[in-house]
């Protein structure tokens, strides 16, 4: 790696820097319009970080390296940090006076939708605030379908639903201009937020927080303007299955929506990991439902909607909470567990291993025990109608592989800073797949990770990264062949 595209990946950050100020406006304006003080602090970080921006986006002007792997891995990590970075001022700058460590993990948390937090009294934060937590899980979510659809197959780490849509064959191609693309993709993300604050507005929950919510639902981001999350509105069945329909969509391959919406392709959506997704989303809501009602004589609807809409916000990685699933009983929390793994599409807003992934898993695991019957047999690996090259087989087996290793590691390093078994486990699962809340009394879908040591919150930022960068375009630079020649 030579040092021009270092310069030219720290000028593409710095570029993306810039807008990202802009950004800190809309808080501040909204901040003044309702009268808190805390409009002066997004306006100053707004000028000092487009400034400092400006003056190393300059600094750093030159050649552009051509486009390769190792330039690509460089700037994927470039811009999330950044991101991570910048997202981070305002939560030191504002009224909350949040501490280096709690501002950069609320800014990781959100930029990689996480949604775990470490602010209480959201309830009567400063609108501002609660505004730029959802602004950076709205950005953070379109960063995440443009890294499924565009940086991954680039990267060779993953992507089936942009492999699904391109095509040797230029005719099948959805659009033939990468601008075209961006803009609908852009479009239909926009378009599902404001159908989601609509749908929630008409649920009757309150303007401000609706937009705020829409933004984390479709991100998946899990951020609420409430201490509580969705506790709130437990009693109120249409707001939570305006949320359970906006998750699920969330967690869809916009590329297959694209091809839906604009191109009018029915065909597209029997992806066949859209079906696996669904498949698992309904299985696991409808078991939990009947064993609320069977053990806990909760009414059967009121069961489905709780068991439906902690199980999908879960799944897609969203990690709201409509109730305290700690107390459910031992399957309950056991399908809650397993469900932390699984994630939506590729291409979505989620996080997890993600459905596509298991799909190729068990197609591997199918071809093998028939090889122990028929050795000679040669069998390929499928994707629907598809076989699946050699390339993104040893992808998703190395993805996993690395996944397990790094929360085996995880478990071991929060479990140094004191935390309990059960914290330790679920909350380096949680960041690693961007879920969110955890099991147990303090990282749970009542508490938060407000009073977890600094090690552990820089521990869990680490691992968020992780998990939302698909844990190998993380680890790819840190090893002497990224770096030599």
């Amino acid at each position: 790696m030579n040092r021009i595209a270092v310069r030219a990946a720290i000028h593409v950050a710095a570029v993306f820097a810039i807008y990202l100020s802009v950004a800190m406006l809309i808080p501040a304006a909204v901040d003044l319009y309702y009268g808190n003080d805390d409009w002066r602090s997004f306006a100053f970080t707004a000028l000092f970080m487009g400034g400092l921006s400006l003056a190393i986006a300059l600094a750093t002007q030159g050649r552009v390296p051509p486009a390769n792997t190792r330039f690509g891995f460089l700037l994927v990590n470039f811009l999330w940090i950044t991101l991570a970075i910048a997202g981070a001022v305002p939560f030191m700058t504002s009224s909350l006076g949040l501490s280096v460590t709690d501002s950069i993990f609320e800014s990781v948390s959100g930029v990689t939708t996480t949604g775990s937090t470490v602010i209480n009294g959201l309830d009567s934060a400063p609108p501002g605030i609660l505004l730029w937590r959802s602004l950076l899980s709205f950005m953070g979510g379109l960063g995440v379908i443009a890294l499924g659809l565009f940086l991954l197959p680039f990267l060779n780490i993953g992507g089936v639903s942009y492999f699904k849509i391109e095509s040797s064959d230029i005719e099948d191609r959805p659009f033939e201009r990468f601008q075209t693309f961006t803009v609908s993709l852009i479009g239909i993300y926009t378009v599902l937020v404001v159908a989601c604050t609509i749908s929630y507005v008409a649920a009757g929950m309150d303007g401000f927080h609706a937009i705020n919510h829409a933004m984390s639902t479709v991100a998946t981001g899990g951020f609420s303007t409430h201490d509580t999350s969705f506790l709130r509105y437990a009693d109120n069945p249409a707001i939570l299955w305006t949320g359970i329909v906006f998750m699920f969509i969330g967690g869809l391959p916009f590329s297959i929506m694209i091809l839906f919406a604009v191109r009018g392709r029915l065909d597209a959506l029997r992806d066949p990991q859209i079906r696996v997704y669904a498949g698992y989303c309904i299985v696991f809501a409808v078991a939990v439902a009947i064993y609320l009602r069977v053990n806990m004589g909760m009414p059967f609807f009121n069961a489905l909607t709780h068991s439906t809409f902690n199980l999908m916000s879960i799944i897609t990685t969203a990690g709201f909470a409509s109730d305290d699933y700690n107390q459910w009983g031992p399957f309950a929390i056991g399908c809650i567990f397993v469900a932390t793994f699984l994630g939506g599409c590729s291409g979505s807003t989620t996080g997890g291993i993600k459905a596509y992934r298991f799909l190729i898993l068990f197609e591997l695991l199918s071809n093998g025990l028939r090889r122990l019957i028929y050795p000679n047999t040669v069998i390929p690996v499928r994707y629907g109608d598809r076989t699946v090259a050699p390339e993104m087989q040893s992808a998703v087996v190395l993805f996993i592989a690395s996944f397990m290793v790094l929360w085996a590691i995880t478990i071991v390093l929060l479990s140094a800073t004191g935390l309990d078994f059960i914290t330790a486990v679920t909350g380096s699962l949680t960041s690693l797949t961007n879920v969110g809340p955890g099991l147990g009394p303090i990282i749970g879908p009542v508490g938060n990770f407000s009073s977890l040591p600094d090690a552990a919150k820089w521990i869990c930022s680490a691992a968020m990264l992780l998990g939302r960068l698909e844990i190998l375009a993380v680890l790819v630079i840190f090893t002497p062949t990224f770096w030599g020649r």
